[in-house]
């Protein structure tokens, strides 16, 4: 028991010691805020004046390094620690291996019996995964596709951009949070490809030096016959252009042959009209110059020429009379001078002559029709 309270008394001696010769320290520059990635390793310096006893390093509250002027009292193996001189002072490094979520927090460099203290911050992220759900990637030339680049597990959400290694004819991206789960980063690409080559998704850690990237080939083939019959195929760009051009340039010759054939309708319905109208006023004409003909049929002229033949006719009558068979034709052919408009006798258009042709031997008596 005797011993016991001597080594009691030993300790407690050597810690009032400390204190009072420690007492009149300082610090004269503390730790620094500090980004670190998980499973990195952290480190922090304080520097004190000479003559130091005993200095104290804690996190979020708990001393976890405790360092005297001949060696350090390390209670636990991630926490450890370095010394060095510098211009007469002190400088002691604390550093945190393999730091982990729950190392993030106040960092504290204090020294023993005194109320000064110097802290810091420790911010730690972790750096997750990258994923191309598909992988290499084989796609039709000329045609848009999208290509998907998530972000899982980062701490926080990094910046997501691509390297194209491809000709390409246009190409976006959009980057942001997936909407089912905000903890996890989703990045779209959509390019028109020409060629073949690689993508690259990269993720930049924010407030670090540090980046992951995925690489992924992209082989371009040329688009299938049938592919245009396809549903849901897209024609490439020049082709929609050259498919509006055309069908505005149809519409437009579709429109002037509506104009020609409207143009050419009216146009033979008034020929048409004229031509009736020429033939009704040709018929009337035709009509009149019967009337005319008939009517100059009807009444003729006596030739004033005549002259009657006093001694023929005293000498036909001298002759003996003809027999009743032949005065019986006589008259009937004087009943029928004509028999239509197809036994008229030719003469001038417009002066038609009647004559009656006596057999027996009578007066002939000549009417010209005027």
């Amino acid at each position: 028991m005797d011993s016991s309270w001597k080594g009691i008394s030993a300790v407690l001696v050597v810690l009032a010691g400390l204190a009072a010769s420690g007492s009149s320290y300082q610090i004269i520059e503390g730790p620094r805020n500090a980004t670190v990635l998980k499973g990195s390793e952290a480190r922090f310096n304080c520097t004190v004046s000479q003559g130091w006893r005993l200095i104290m390093w804690s996190l979020n509250g708990t001393v976890v390094l405790s360092i005297t002027p001949t060696e350090p009292i390390i209670t636990n193996d991630r926490f450890t620690s370095a010394s060095y001189e510098e211009g007469g002072n002190s400088i002691s490094e604390m550093i945190i291996h393999d730091v982990q979520l729950g190392d993030a927090g106040i960092i504290k460099c204090s020294l023993q019996n005194s109320d000064r203290d110097a802290s810091a911050f420790l911010s730690v992220q972790v750096m997750g995964e990258l994923l191309i759900p598909r992988g290499n990637l084989v796609v039709t030339e000329d045609e848009p596709c999208n290509v998907t680049c998530r972000a899982l597990g980062w701490i926080p959400l990094p910046d997501i951009f691509w390297e194209i290694g491809v000709l390409v004819s246009q190409s976006s991206h959009y980057s942001g949070p997936e909407p089912n789960n905000l903890q996890n980063a989703v990045s779209v690409l959509t390019l028109t490809p020409q060629g073949n080559g690689t993508l690259t998704c990269v993720a930049n850690m924010k407030g670090l030096l540090a980046h992951k990237s995925l690489t992924v080939n992209l082989t371009v083939v040329q688009p299938s016959m049938g592919s245009i019959d396809k549903p849901g195929t897209s024609l490439p760009t020049w082709a929609i252009v050259l498919l509006a051009v055309s069908l505005s340039l149809l519409l437009i010759l579709i429109i002037i042959l509506i104009v020609i054939f409207c143009c050419c309708c009216v146009s033979g319905k008034e020929k048409k009209e004229s031509s009736y109208q020429s033939q009704i006023r040709n018929s009337a004409s035709v009509k009149t110059n019967k009337e005319n003909s008939e009517i100059n049929l009807k009444s003729g002229s006596e030739n004033s020429a005549y002259s009657p033949d006093e001694p023929r006719t005293a000498k036909l009558a001298s002759l003996p009379p003809e027999s009743s068979e032949s005065s019986a034709l006589e008259q009937h052919r004087n009943r029928q001078p004509y028999q239509g408009r197809d036994h008229q006798w030719p003469g001038p258009v417009g002066r038609p002559q009647v004559s009656f042709i006596m057999t027996s031997p009578r007066t002939v008596r000549n009417v010209t029709l005027v």
